[in-house]
C-alpha cells in the first residue's frame, strides 16, 4: 500500500526532447481493491411470486421479513435479493450480504434503479457498483481521507520543451484551429496529452490573459479504467465515478473537485458557440482580453456608425441580426460583418446588444446586482460614485474589462450626440436591462429596478475615466 501511494512522476525530470515525455505514474492501490471486491450473486426465488413488479427479475422474493432475508443470504458474500416491506407494502428493499452481515437499502425506480444519487439500468449493475464502493470504503477509508493531501496537481514536472510547444500551438487561435495533439519540429508526435499538460503549458504562456475561472464540473461516467488528474488515484465504480470539467476536460474525483483551484483553461474544441457562452469561458478559450464579438462589433461601429441617428436605439432587422450571431458562432473572429455584407450599422449594434442579452451570467453579474442597485439609490453624488467604484472591483476580471471597454466606446457615442441624438441617459435606458438582470426571474423586480439600471449605466458612461 505504501508503494502504491507514492506520488512521484515519471515526467518530473526536465527533458531536452519532447519525445521523452511520459505521463505521471498513476496510483494503482484503489484499482487493485476494485479488482478484489466481491462479485454480485443473484439469489433466485424458488417459487413464482404474485404481483412481482415488471421491472424486477426472479431475485424478487415478495413480502418477507429482514430475518427471512438474512437467512436466505447467510454465508454468501455479495449475494442479494429484493423484497417487499412487511411494514410498508408497495415499498421495496435491496437486501445485500457484505462483511458477514445483511445490509438493507430502500430501493427506488423511475425508469432506472437507485438507492442513492446514482441511477442504474439494471439491479445487477447497481449491486456491482455498491459492492465495489462498500469494499473500497471499508478497506481504504483512511487512505481515501488522505488522497488530497499530496496531489499530483501541484507537482507537475513536465518537460520545458513540451510546455513551449503546447503553448505555441494553443496561442495560434487567430491563425489556425486548435489541434488535439502536439507535434515536435521534427514531426514526431507526443501522444496522450492530458488536460494537465495543457494547463501547465498555458500557465507558462505569457501571452495568455490571466483571468481566474472556476471549473465547470459535471458528474461523468468514464468507460474503462480512469484516474483522477488531481490526486492520481483510480476512480472506482461502474458509473458516475467522478466529475469532468465541460470547459477544459479535467477529470477528477467529486471530493477532489473541492480542492482544484479556479484555473480552468477552456479548450476551444469544447466551446461550441460564441453567443450564450459564459463570458470568462469564451475569452479564456480564445485567449483574448475581451469577447471577440465585442471587439469586432465596436470596431465596426466606430469605423462607420458613430454619427448614425438613434444608434443602439433603432433596431436592425431581427433576421439579419440572427445572421450575424450565426456568423460569429460559426466563424469566430473571422466573421465578416463589414459594410459590404451588412450596410445597416443598426444590425451590428443589434448583434452586440444581443450578445450581452444572451450571456448566461450578465456583464454586471447576479452576485453584484443588488450591490449596484443599492449604490444607485445613494442620494449624495460623490458617495454614490465611490460606492459604484467599490462594487466594480467585485466583478470578475473578464467582466470588468469588457464593461470598461464598452463604457469607453459608449462615451465616444455620446461625443457625437448632435448627430446620433444619443446621450448617456438614452444609452442607459438601452443598456441598463441589457447589462444587468436581477438574480430572480421576477417581472416586478425588473420593473422596479429599471430606473436604477438606467442610472448605473449612465453614471458608468459619464464617469468612465474616473471609475475605470
Amino acid at each position: 500500500m505504501a508503494a502504491s501511494s507514492n506520488s512521484s512522476l515519471s515526467g518530473s525530470s526536465v527533458s531536452s526532447d519532447a519525445e521523452e515525455y511520459q505521463p505521471p505514474i498513476w496510483k494503482s492501490y484503489l484499482y487493485q481493491l476494485q479488482q478484489e471486491a466481491p462479485r454480485p450473486k443473484r439469489i433466485i426465488c424458488p417459487r413464482e411470486v404474485e404481483n412481482r413488479p415488471k421491472y424486477y427479475g426472479r431475485e424478487f422474493h415478495g413480502i418477507i421479513s429482514r430475518e427471512q432475508a438474512d437467512e436466505i443470504l447467510a454465508g454468501v458474500e455479495g449475494a442479494y435479493i429484493l423484497r417487499e416491506s412487511q411494514r410498508q407494502p408497495g415499498c421495496y428493499t435491496l437486501a445485500l450480504r457484505f462483511g458477514n452481515q445483511t445490509l438493507n437499502y430502500r430501493l427506488f425506480y423511475d425508469g432506472k434503479h437507485f438507492v442513492g444519487e446514482k441511477r442504474f439500468e439494471s439491479i445487477h449493475d447497481l449491486v456491482t457498483d455498491g459492492l465495489i464502493t462498500l469494499y473500497i470504503e471499508t478497506k481504504a477509508s483512511e487512505y481515501i481521507s488522505k488522497m488530497t493531501t499530496n496531489p499530483i496537481y501541484e507537482h507537475i514536472g513536465y518537460a520545458t520543451l513540451l510546455r513551449e510547444k503546447v503553448s505555441r500551438r494553443l496561442s495560434r487561435t487567430k491563425n489556425e484551429s486548435r489541434k488535439a495533439s502536439v507535434t515536435s519540429e521534427e514531426n514526431n508526435p507526443v501522444e496522450k496529452i492530458t488536460s494537465l499538460v495543457r494547463r501547465a503549458a498555458l500557465t507558462q504562456n505569457d501571452n495568455h490573459f490571466n483571468y481566474e475561472k472556476a471549473h465547470n464540473f459535471k458528474v461523468h461516467t468514464f468507460r474503462g479504467p480512469h484516474w483522477c488528474e488531481y490526486c492520481a488515484n483510480f476512480m472506482w465504480g461502474l458509473i458516475a465515478q467522478g466529475v469532468r470539467c465541460s470547459d477544459c476536460g479535467l477529470n477528477v474525483h467529486k471530493q477532489c473537485s473541492k480542492y482544484v483551484p479556479n484555473d480552468c483553461q477552456p479548450d476551444l474544441k469544447r466551446i461550441k458557440r460564441v453567443y450564450c457562452c459564459d463570458l470568462t469561458t469564451l475569452v479564456k478559450a480564445h485567449n483574448t482580453q475581451r469577447p471577440m464579438v465585442v471587439d469586432s462589433c465596436i470596431r465596426e461601429i466606430e469605423a462607420r456608425g458613430l454619427k448614425s441617428e438613434g444608434l443602439y436605439r433603432v433596431s436592425g432587422f431581427t433576421e439579419h441580426i440572427e445572421d450575424v450571431k450565426m456568423a460569429f458562432d460559426r466563424d469566430g473572429d473571422k466573421a465578416d460583418i463589414s459594410a459590404s455584407i451588412y450596410p445597416d450599422i443598426n444590425i451590428i449594434a443589434g448583434a452586440l446588444k444581443l450578445y450581452f442579452r444572451d450571456l448566461p451570467i450578465p456583464v454586471i453579474t447576479y452576485d453584484t446586482y443588488s450591490k449596484f442597485i443599492e449604490a444607485a439609490k445613494i442620494s449624495n453624488p460623490d458617495e454614490r460614485l465611490e460606492a459604484i467604484h467599490e462594487v466594480l472591483m467585485l466583478l470578475p476580471a473578464a467582466h470588468y474589462e469588457t464593461l470598461r471597454y464598452l463604457m469607453i466606446h459608449l462615451k465616444k457615442v455620446t461625443l457625437h450626440e448632435k448627430d446620433n441624438f444619443m446621450n448617456a441617459e438614452n444609452l442607459g435606458i438601452v443598456f441598463g436591462p441589457t447589462l444587468m438582470r436581477p438574480p430572480e426571474d421576477s417581472t416586478l423586480a425588473t420593473l422596479n429596478d429599471m430606473r436604477y439600471q438606467k442610472l448605473i449605466v449612465q453614471i458608468l458612461i459619464e464617469n468612465e475615466d474616473v471609475l475605470f
